[in-house]
Order: C-alpha cells, then structure tokens, then sequence
C-alpha cells in the first residue's frame, strides 16, 4: 500500500473510530469483545484499504467485515455452552431506566440469529435504509424485510415471556414481600 493511502486509512478511522466502536458494541454485547471485534475488522480492511475504489462506502464495507466476523467467532463457539432455562439477571450499572432498557434490550437481542441481529442492528440502531442494509449484508431488500419481520417477532414474543416470568414470580411472593404478608395472614 502506498505512504498515502496508508495515511488516508490512518485518518479515517481517527475520524470514525468512534462510530464504529458503536456499531461494535451492538453486534457483540461486551465492551471488550466490541473492541476486538473493531481491531480485527480494521485489520481486515486496512489489507483491502487499496481495492476499495469509492473510500465514501468504507463504513458499509467496514461493517460488513465486523458482522462476517462476528459470524465466524458466533460459529466457532465452544460447543461446550449450555442453554439454560432462565437468563441471568442484566446488570444496571447506574440505576437509570433507560439504561435498564438498554441492558435488557441488548440480552434480548442474544436470542436472534447472527444475521437477524444484523439487520435489527443495521435498521433500528444505524438507521440505515432497507436497501442500504441489503447492500451492507449482500442480500435483497425483501430478504432484509422478511428477516427483520421474523426477528422483531421473536424480540416482541421474548419480551412477553419475560415480563409472563416476572408476573408469575410477583404473584408467587417473591417480589416486593406482600406476598409473604399474605401468606402469614
């Protein structure tokens, strides 16, 4: 690669370091893993900087290489995991709702498939169009619509289970203590 386009690289990601780390972060739910996952994406594309003719499309291109990534760390998993039946609780680091929100959100999206969560991600948190997520993951934008259809189903029904749990476990006792008051009237 020449000096020159080395500095143009050297000068896009100072520029869009930051976005990208974000755009990790929602493909992969802890911080150092989205970190790994930015380093070795632009790693990959730092060896193509050269082939890629319209530098305007390096953060599609870039993506691409973090979510192809993403898919070969999601395949190559140890298959010593076990599916459990409850989920662990999502931690709350400073109390706020919005984050809670957040934090529940991000453990909900575990439940999609490696592509169902990329075009969730891509759509909703990106907000890129349909055809701009199609072209990002190389799929038609009906395949985009459909995918996303099926994915935001399984968040919504995800969702209703949880809160189905959280009801059942509050009128259980195990909530605020009223159900033990009652219990011992």
């Amino acid at each position: 690669m020449a000096h020159g386009e080395v500095l143009e690289f050297e000068e896009y990601v100072r520029t869009r370091q930051e976005a990208l780390l974000r755009s990790a972060r929602r493909l992969v739910p802890d911080p150092v893993d989205a970190q790994d996952l930015l380093q070795t994406a632009l790693v990959r594309t730092y060896g193509r900087w050269d082939g890629i003719a319209d530098k305007s499309l390096a953060d599609a291109y870039l993506r691409r290489v973090m979510i192809n990534t993403r898919t070969e760390w999601w395949r190559a998993r140890k298959l010593e995991e076990v599916p459990t039946e409850q989920l662990p609780d999502a931690s709350v680091e400073d109390g706020t709702e919005q984050r809670a929100n957040r934090a529940l959100l991000m453990d909900i999206l575990g439940v999609l498939a490696p592509k169902q969560r990329s075009v969730v991600v891509l759509r909703h948190w990106e907000q890129m169009s349909t055809e701009e997520t199609a072209a990002a993951l190389g799929m038609s934008a009906g395949t985009v619509k459909s995918t996303l259809h099926r994915a935001l189903a399984r968040l919504r029904q995800e969702l209703e289970s949880r809160e189905l749990d959280a009801r059942v476990f509050e009128r259980a006792g195990h909530g605020d203590g009223r159900g033990r008051e009652r219990c011992a009237a």
